[in-house]
């Protein structure tokens, strides 16, 4: 019996440690994706603070640390990030227009305050629509603060969100996605409402082709109503993608989305079929 006692009490023990080693803050978070920030400006990995066995991957193929764009100093024009405390992630997203220009979506990983990943899609020029400058212009204007609490939905209808927008788009016309108004949407620098109408809806009309997305991941922000999706175009060696969803009391608001065209070539949507 006392042999049984010490067992459970030291099964307890373990356990509390191991939750206390693996508990994961907004302000964990806050300061990971703020430290990636000032690591990118400086081309400086050293101010992160990264795990021994930190993965790196760019363009959704691993990389060496040494190869990425992180070791490059960039002047960031403008910068900001969402915060996924239930699975321990980031997602920034970040604007360079001086010097070479980039677009960058950034991933952070974090486990007991250190980084364990790496994740960056680059665009630059040649990707889809790429305009870093219209990108900071109206990337500047949107609103990405902490959401009032009855403002908010759950994590749940956040990722079915971004789902039902892109099975909508490309896949069929009977979903209906959260359309908000009024509604954004920016893609690599184009625009979908630069005029500012209330009626925008950033409605597609859909859908546009038979593409599957695939390979989607999630970054969810409930505080900030935002989603991130990381997917792939089309198959598994397609176009690597992030979209990113702001929701206000449950309908888009704002929708950024940035493509690595890995082709060089012009992006083609296959034609859906004619109704029969």
């Amino acid at each position: 019996m006392i042999r049984a006692i010490l067992s459970m009490a030291i099964l307890l023990g373990s356990t509390v440690f191991v939750n206390a080693q693996t508990v994961c803050t907004r302000s964990m978070l806050q300061a990971a994706a703020d430290s990636y920030i000032a690591a990118q400006k400086a081309g400086d990995l050293s101010k992160m603070s990264l795990d021994p066995k930190v993965k790196f991957i760019e363009n959704m193929s691993d990389t060496a640390k040494e190869k990425g764009l992180w070791n490059t100093a960039l002047p960031i024009a403008l910068s900001h990030s969402i915060y996924d405390v239930g699975r321990c992630k980031t997602f920034s997203e970040v604007i360079v227009t001086e010097g070479k220009p980039y677009v960058i979506g950034t991933r952070l990983t974090v486990k007991d305050g250190k980084i364990t990943e790496i994740d960056s899609l680059v665009t630059k020029e040649g990707d889809w629509l790429f305009n870093p400058n219209d990108y900071l212009k109206y990337s500047s204007a949107d609103d990405w603060s902490v959401l009032p609490v009855d403002d908010r939905v759950g994590r749940q209808q956040l990722i079915d969100a971004g789902n039902q927008y892109f099975d909508f788009v490309f896949m069929d016309k009977g979903i209906r996605p959260p359309w908000g108004t009024p509604c954004a949407r920016l893609e690599g620098g184009a625009y979908t409402n630069k005029s500012g109408e209330y009626k925008d809806t950033c409605q597609i009309p859909a859908p546009l082709g038979n593409m599957y997305i695939i390979n989607r991941s999630y970054v969810v922000d409930e505080e900030m109503g935002a989603i991130n999706v990381f997917c792939r175009f089309g198959g598994a060696t397609g176009m690597p993608d992030s979209h990113l969803f702001r929701l206000v009391n449950g309908r888009y608001r704002w929708i950024h989305t940035l493509s690595v065209n890995l082709t060089g070539k012009p992006v083609v949507v296959p034609k859906a079929p004619p109704k029969e």
